[in-house]
């Protein structure tokens, strides 16, 4: 995977690492048991090879020597330290600074740098582990903000669609006012002798539908002229 990383970094610099990590997050959950069992394998053969490496050179002579001189170094500072037990305590800090620094310093293929290296694998496994958990996260959040996406997409165009049919159904209630208002306009209200307009139109059917409700034997000619000018408005509507 930080092979991997590189790559992507190097094929497209101007892409943030937030955004290689969701790549990478991406392209290792679609790997399969075996392709991820891969990987892990390699992993394994390289310490297996770096292993055998080290066992073969503490059978020389060099590695002989140099452990030699380790060992007679750690001598010569224990008789040292046995006539300091009076040195301050900024010394102790100095000594403490040089021992991490030393570290640095390790010859290869000893003792010593292979603990070192074990602990460092430790860590490294585990930072590897954390960032994957990471890279996994983060590729499911980047799935959830998609589909919350392409939900808020969906709800745009529903809105815009319903906008589109309120405005049709509002242009079809304008010309049915218009039409009424039109036809309706030689029938005055019995009684007030009101005529419709547009601003009175729907007051208006409010009142002769009180009117023929209210007493239909007395308003016979009434109800005969607005059943025709109904038929009228079917044909024109």
């Amino acid at each position: 995977m930080n092979e991997r990383r590189e790559q992507l970094r190097a094929e497209r610099p101007d892409v943030p690492f937030p955004e290689i990590t969701r790549m990478l997050g991406n392209e290792w959950s679609k790997l399969g048991p075996e392709d991820k069992q891969r990987y892990l394998e390699e992993a394994e053969r390289d310490k297996e090879c770096y292993m055998r490496e080290l066992e073969k050179y503490q059978k020389t002579d060099a590695y002989r020597r140099f452990n030699r001189k380790v060992q007679e170094k750690q001598q010569g500072k224990r008789h040292r330290g046995d006539g300091g037990h009076q040195v301050g305590d900024s010394l102790h800090e100095k000594e403490g600074e040089g021992k991490e620094r030393s570290v640095f310093d390790i010859p290869i293929f000893t003792e010593e740098f292979l603990n070192h290296s074990k602990a460092r694998e430790a860590e490294m496994r585990q930072l590897r582990k954390t960032n994957m958990e990471y890279e996994e996260r983060n590729a499911a959040l980047q799935k959830h903000v998609e589909s919350m996406r392409a939900a808020v997409e969906r709800l745009d165009a529903d809105v815009m669609q319903e906008r589109g049919r309120n405005g049709l159904l509002q242009q079809h209630l304008e010309t049915l006012r218009q039409a009424l208002t039109s036809s309706f306009s030689s029938v005055p209200l019995p009684g007030s002798g009101e005529t419709p307009s547009l601003d009175s139109i729907d007051l208006y059917m409010k009142r002769l539908h009180s009117i023929i409700l209210g007493n239909p034997q007395e308003n016979d000619h009434l109800i005969s002229t607005v059943r025709d000018v109904v038929n009228r408005l079917d044909r024109y509507i």
